[in-house]
């Protein structure tokens, strides 16, 4: 069983720009990732507003049964989140690979417009690359 199930890359605006399933089991279509998506912008941003710490940046993990979902905001309000098996340790790291990644191959891609759907084969393979290297990781121990 895989211990990453889906990573998805939410624009500042709640727009869905990328959406990846490495589970085996309980795939979703697209309607249903759009909308996973959209209510998850909607609790990070309701979070940060009713949160009683002053400068709060929303939720970062949330725990589940069945699941744990981490979330990595960038300063550009892009959201990257993983949903993963529960108890998973080292999210935040990947996220952040993730997030170079991202910067590295989608932002300096010269054909890709902000805030629209990311297709560009590099950040594909190297994404896929960071997932096997994590799972080899978390599988080793």
């Amino acid at each position: 069983m895989a211990a990453i199930y889906s990573l998805y890359i939410i624009n500042k605006s709640g727009g869905l720009i990328f959406y990846k399933d490495y589970g085996s089991k309980g795939r979703m279509d697209t309607n249903d990732s759009l909308r996973v998506a959209s209510l998850w912008h909607s609790m990070h941003a309701i979070s940060q507003q009713l949160s009683p710490t002053t400068g709060c940046s929303g939720i970062e993990l949330l725990e589940a049964d069945t699941f744990d979902l981490h979330c990595f905001q960038s300063l550009t309000g892009t959201k990257f989140f993983v949903v993963c098996e529960p108890g998973t340790q080292h999210m935040e790291a990947l996220l952040k690979v993730i997030y170079e990644l991202y910067t590295d191959y989608v932002l300096k891609n010269p054909f890709y417009e902000m805030e629209m759907p990311i297709r560009c084969e590099l950040f594909d393979v190297n994404l896929t690359q960071a997932i096997q290297k994590d799972r080899v990781v978390l599988l080793g121990r």
